[in-house]
């Protein structure tokens, strides 16, 4: 990837990630949001903490809500978040 790649983290993943955003410039390996969380997560701190257990954590890709193979690109805005619930 030529451009940076903003992530966006909410609620509890802001916590254990230790930061609510963040430009990031991953590897042209980096192609899908699985492999973008692999790569994260290699990253450790609290990105490794935040991502434990994948079955929790919910993403969106320029807005748009999206399973882990969905394609991330240079310039892609990418927002982790808990599932959410209503009353």
């Amino acid at each position: 990837m030529t451009a940076p790649v903003k992530l966006l983290y909410f609620a509890w993943l802001r916590e254990k990630a230790g930061v609510g955003e963040e430009d990031v410039q991953p590897p042209a390996t980096v192609t899908t949001v699985a492999q973008l969380i692999d790569w994260l997560e290699a990253q450790g701190g609290g990105r490794a903490e935040a991502f434990a257990d994948r079955k929790v954590v919910r993403v969106a890709v320029n807005q748009e809500y999206v399973s882990l193979n969905h394609p991330v690109t240079a310039g892609d805005e990418v927002a982790f978040f808990p599932p959410v619930t209503g009353g």
